[in-house]
């Protein structure tokens, strides 16, 4: 398993705060945000990546 520590820890942490702040204020259905989510909280990295590639966006965004 990939361990990320240190600075990069902090990073990742920052980011994965950033995309479920996101995934939550979405447009997207329920079901949908609470899978997303967990995607994220449970494969922090690979899970951003694929939020940032594929993830519903914030509604803000969405202009």
């Amino acid at each position: 398993m990939l361990e990320v520590g240190g600075i990069g820890g902090l990073i990742l942490l920052v980011l994965d705060i950033w995309a479920i702040v996101s995934i939550i204020g979405s447009g997207a259905s329920t079901g949908s945000k609470v899978l997303w989510v967990l995607l994220v909280v449970l494969l922090p990295l690979i899970g951003f990546i694929i939020w940032l590639l594929a993830g519903p966006k914030s509604s803000a965004a969405k202009i």
